[in-house]
């Protein structure tokens, strides 16, 4: 799919949530800040409804829809945080909304989804295998499918969150974000680089699932192989779309490791008491790691991106590692 997104989608995006999704607040870290010689700010997306960012992108998305449309009812596929993003626009609306997650989508998220009102399926052992028969129903039901990251809409609806954090922070220079399938990247990338040309923009993946990381420097598609990972919200495949926009405007993407990630979910309880799952502390993780390079004396913002991690996962990584 050709994706035609543009700033003026972001802006237009922006007035239309406005009201009806959290805005989010820019924490400074002066730990990390020390750690890296640089001033480091978090993006706390971990704070939005549904606890992540992607609930702007789905109430963006189902406010594009026709009465029609809304009719025959949504479908989609998630590692988890789309899925509840998409139940709770549905349920604004007051409309059917069918999820189908993986089965290692944790239990938190598919919580969520049912106490928003969805129809939660439960199918395949990985993203991509949900999402096949995301879209089988799509075709048995007559459903309207939700993409999670290749639409112009839901990029938009993402790029919300780069808008509020730049206006309010125009110091920033250099911006990491964690990249799944690539719509907050992408729309985070787009926002900042409409603002500023200069501004330089990673994004982050586990080496358990690293295709953004060598179809980037291939600049195509690359075929990698996965791996379990905490960072599951991370987890599967890209899409041509996403990647010719995000070769226009990212810079330069990092992997971590697994390990490193389960610190820095711990680092970030001790010390700056959020929750937040392993998804969306990978940024973290990469300056910790010291793996952003050229950040000394930069201005840094990174996105924070879900805080739907089960509580017992939480407290076995703060076991783990209660001293980061």
């Amino acid at each position: 799919m050709k994706l035609d997104v543009s700033f003026q989608d972001v802006l237009v995006a922006n007035k239309r949530l406005k009201g009806r999704v959290t805005h989010t607040p820019t924490i400074h870290s002066p730990v990390l800040s020390e750690e890296t010689n640089a001033q480091v700010y978090f993006k706390m997306e971990a704070l939005q409804k549904t606890g992540s960012f992607k609930v702007r992108g789905a109430l963006n998305k189902i406010d594009s829809l026709s009465d029609e449309e809304m009719a025959r009812g949504v479908i989609t596929a998630s590692a988890g945080n789309h899925a509840q993003g998409v139940a709770y626009a549905a349920s604004l609306k007051g409309i059917s909304a069918k999820i189908v997650v993986p089965e290692n989508t944790p239990k938190t998220k598919q919580n969520g989804v049912k106490r928003l009102g969805g129809e939660l399926v439960v199918f395949g052992e990985n993203f991509d295998k949900a999402e096949e028969e995301a879209y089988r129903l799509e075709k048995e039901t007559g459903r309207v499918y939700i993409e999670a990251f290749e639409d112009d809409d839901i990029i938009a609806g993402q790029g919300t969150s780069a808008l509020e954090a730049l206006l309010e922070n125009p110091e920033i220079d250099t911006i990491v974000v964690p990249a799944g399938g690539g719509g907050l990247l992408s729309g985070v990338a787009l926002v900042a680089k409409s603002i500023r040309s200069d501004i330089k923009v990673y994004g982050v993946q586990t080496h358990a699932s690293p295709p953004w990381y060598y179809s980037f420097r291939a600049g195509k598609l690359v075929d990698v192989e996965y791996k379990d990972s905490v960072a599951e919200g991370l987890h599967g495949g890209i899409t041509q779309g996403n990647l010719d926009l995000i070769l226009k405007l990212v810079d330069d993407f990092i992997l971590v490791e697994e390990e490193d990630v389960k610190k820095s979910i711990s680092w970030l309880a001790n010390t700056h008491q959020y929750m937040a799952e392993g998804s969306a502390v990978v940024g973290i993780t990469a300056l910790q790691q010291g793996l952003c390079k050229n950040v000394k004396g930069k201005n840094v913002l990174v996105w924070i991106t879900g805080g739907n991690i089960d509580g017992s996962q939480l407290a076995d990584y703060i076991t783990q590692y209660p001293e980061n």
